[in-house]
């Protein structure tokens, strides 16, 4: 855990950001010598869980790419 000044914090928020990716798990940011913040890295979700999530959930018919939608909208067709 790393401690700093909210003054400090100001002035150095890249070097923040780059403490936190390196490893330090937190740093506390304090105001008037009391803990005050407490910055840690964001969650990301994992992008491989999101893709596929509803494989299996419905079926595309066979006669899909032969269904005219045209009517269906307003104006010209490309």
């Amino acid at each position: 855990m790393l401690q700093m000044s909210i003054s400090e914090a100001r002035k150095s928020l890249p070097k923040i950001g780059k403490l936190l990716q390196n490893g330090e798990e937190y740093i506390i940011i304090t105001k008037n010598g009391k803990p005050y913040l407490k910055v840690t890295l964001a969650e990301q979700d994992n992008v491989s869980e999101r893709i596929g999530f509803a494989k299996g959930s419905f079926t595309v018919p066979d006669y899909f790419d032969e269904i005219d939608i045209s009517h269906d909208f307003h104006g010209e067709i490309f």
